[in-house]
């Protein structure tokens, strides 16, 4: 017998709708379940969440009526034992492959989507939403990753396997949904209660059916192997563009690490997008938006029509402040697996955090004091990497220091140890930069409001500020993207375009 993923938890709905009040261990009456995604992470995830958050105007179950039938299904939880402990809230596994079968040639040329796709899976990712429906954080869990399958079936040999090293996404290969569930259980402890799977058809699918998705770069993205090209600035992106947004790994050396950036950022504007527009709330275009997307996800036989409505009468507030989005902390890259290949180990300590908060239903960032005064100046460079020799270039004592201290305590790398510069009649504040590091001047320029940039040939990746005598103030500023390393969390409300 199957074992259904936490059915105490979703009770079913009376003939209005309405599920029975119940109450469960915590003595807290249950509330409706929820759901998520990633690149190739946030390609497919993107479409796995657009069906949750499509719900989410609480429409009745008229308009949805049917609309189960159109989701493929798969019997993910056949037969699972020994299963982690089910913890408060809802976890939900969103597998993303590379099915184009309904897409035409002339899109397939486009977007440089290539031939026949294998039907593997680039993208897996563990959302989950809390009890209270307050709160997604989601898990992004890197195909390279360094996993131990269980004992196992091989789906297209019929071969007994013992468990052994693999890449996790192997698991798919090998043994299907199910072998991938039971392979991310055993490696997070974290039980999954649903199983959504999706494609490149979908995620097209979804972005045109919504009139696109607002996405803004602090520089130009260009890719040659997707084919991106966008200006610096913001931009509406329907499916094709959308899909080469998130899919582009070779605009810099940071690859899959930048890629899960945008695919953050592109979620949580799809979010955005899904629940302000007030599209949700027209029946009729909710149930286009529905069609569009169903025909081309598969999900295991629990998530049905019932689950979709008390879902989405759960995130009828939901926004990207409500979401929050991580990867899974990598302790070393390229760690070599004989028959295996080079892989991504885990970091066993930070990673065991991020799987107890969602064990635990607790946030993956503690909370964050609302900061005073107005939002920082968004810079295309971390300050962090910016490194500064502050000069007084005035007769003003312990203006240097004072300079320094500002700019160190809004995140610049300053020497700590300002001194006096030639010119001590300085009126207008300067940055004197190397050309090579303009982008670097640019962002501490704005920290610096009213300053004049100042190009000077090889000086060199330290760039100097020559506090003038009217200097006021050092602005606030924070990086234009999320900091790129495994681990970190950022809301969505830090990154959707204007909303910062």
């Amino acid at each position: 017998m199957p074992t259904p993923p936490r059915s105490p938890r979703v009770p079913a709905a009376t003939s209005r709708g309405v599920p029975p009040p119940q109450r469960g261990a915590s003595g807290r009456p249950p509330r409706p379940p929820v759901r998520r995604r990633r690149p190739r992470w946030a390609v497919r995830a993107v479409t796995a969440l657009s069906v949750v958050v499509l719900a989410s105007a609480g429409i009745g179950h008229a308009v949805l009526s049917g609309l189960g039938s159109d989701i493929t299904r798969v019997d993910a939880f056949k037969d699972m034992k020994n299963r982690p402990r089910a913890g408060d809230g809802m976890n939900v596994l969103l597998v993303g492959t590379d099915g184009r079968d309904r897409i035409s040639g002339e899109e397939r040329r486009k977007y440089r989507l290539g031939g026949a796709p294998c039907h593997c899976t680039d993208t897996i990712m563990i959302v989950h939403l809390s009890e209270d429906r307050e709160r997604a954080s989601v898990v992004s869990l890197p195909r390279d990753s360094y996993a131990e399958t269980p004992d196992h079936t091989d789906r297209t040999t019929g071969e007994q396997h013992k468990g052994h090293p693999v890449k996790l996404n192997a698991a798919y290969a090998e043994g299907g949904p199910q072998l991938t569930i039971r392979t991310v259980e055993k490696m997070t402890r974290v039980k999954i209660d649903h199983y959504l799977e999706v494609d490149f058809t979908s995620f097209m699918k979804t972005v045109d059916v919504l009139g696109g998705v607002e996405v803004c770069t602090a520089e130009p993205l260009k890719d040659s192997h997707t084919g991106l090209d966008l200006p610096a600035g913001t931009h509406t992106l329907m499916g094709g563009q959308a899909l080469q947004y998130v899919r582009a790994r070779h605009l810099d050396g940071a690859s899959d690490l930048s890629r899960m950036k945008r695919q953050q950022r592109f979620l949580a504007a799809l979010i955005d997008r899904a629940t302000s527009s007030g599209l949700l709330l027209n029946p009729l275009k909710f149930r286009d938006v529905t069609q569009a997307v169903l025909g081309s996800v598969r999900a295991d036989k629990g998530f049905g029509t019932d689950e979709m409505l008390a879902l989405g009468r759960a995130m009828r507030n939901f926004s990207p402040s409500s979401s929050e989005f991580t990867t899974v902390p990598i302790g070393q890259m390229g760690y070599a697996v004989k028959g295996v290949g080079s892989t991504l180990k885990w970091d066993p300590a930070e990673s065991e955090r991020i799987f107890d908060a969602l064990r635990e239903d607790e946030p993956l960032a503690r909370p964050r004091p609302k900061p005073k005064g107005p939002a920082p100046v968004r810079v295309p460079v971390d300050p962090k990497q910016i490194r500064v020799q502050v000069e007084n270039g005035t007769r003003t004592p312990g203006l240097g220091k004072r300079v320094d201290d500002a700019l160190a305590a809004t995140g610049f790398r300053t020497t700590k140890v300002p001194r006096n510069a030639t010119d001590r009649a300085v009126e207008r504040t300067v940055v004197a930069f190397d050309p090579r590091w303009d982008r670097s001047a640019k962002s501490l320029a704005a920290a610096l409001p009213g300053s004049e940039l100042r190009p000077v040939k090889g000086q060199g990746p330290t760039l100097k500020v020559i506090a003038g005598a009217g200097f006021e103030k050092v602005a606030r500023v924070r990086p234009a993207d999320p900091p790129q390393e495994s681990g970190t969390v950022v809301r969505g409300d830090e990154v959707v375009c204007g909303k910062q």
